[in-house]
């Protein structure tokens, strides 16, 4: 028979199987699918690693790990919120807060409250250790999308000036992956990937 705290912790992890059927609007580089947030999730993690060393500050790079692969766990009940879609977005912080409460209430009290923490850290994006995160997450779709010659943006109609809009407050969290992003966004628009 399992201990109490074990359960609780048994039970998390299977909730968390459940990301593996949750899709996004960013298409896969080799197949014509898109990915699912484990997949994001986990590539996403490696990406900090990978990348940590152009933050602009001092960050703690395994919170930002940690950050990375949880954040988006709450998806398991307010779904996938594409992020130009505004109708979507307006209800999104009350479905994702609701989420939360119920799938870290999952776990024992202490990791409750830890995993609950990185989320609202995340989501309130005001450390150092969020704001890379959030580099990090915003970077890898649009890296993805940029190079299957902006698919996702192509199928939405969507402007340079939305991308530039979402990301333009975190461009001083990285000079160099800011510049990167401001590259690939003046190619995709030359080559009639973005409006």
């Amino acid at each position: 028979m399992i201990n109490d705290r074990l359960k609780k912790q048994l039970d998390f992890f299977l909730e968390l199987d459940k990301m593996k059927n949750l899709y996004r609007q960013t298409y896969v580089l080799h197949e014509n699918r898109k990915e699912n947030d484990a997949e994001h999730s986990w590539h996403i993690a490696i990406t900090a690693f990978l990348l940590s060393e152009y933050a602009n500050k001092e960050i703690n790079i395994n919170k930002v790990v940690k950050m990375l692969l949880i954040h988006d766990v709450v998806e398991i009940d307010a779904g996938d919120t594409y992020c130009y879609d505004a109708d979507g977005n307006s209800t999104k912080a009350e479905r994702e807060e609701k989420a939360a409460q119920r799938i870290f209430g999952l776990l024992p009290e202490d990791q409750k409250d830890e995993y609950y923490s990185l989320w609202r850290e995340f989501e309130d994006s005001k450390t150092n250790e969020a704001r890379f995160a959030a580099v990090i997450d915003r970077i890898q779709p649009l890296l993805l999308n940029y190079t299957k010659e902006g698919i996702s943006w192509r199928e939405h109609g969507i402007a340079k000036k939305q991308v530039l809009a979402r990301n333009a407050d975190y461009f001083n969290e990285s000079d160099e992956l800011a510049e990167l992003i401001k590259k690939a966004l003046d190619n995709a628009e030359k080559n009639g990937w973005l409006k």
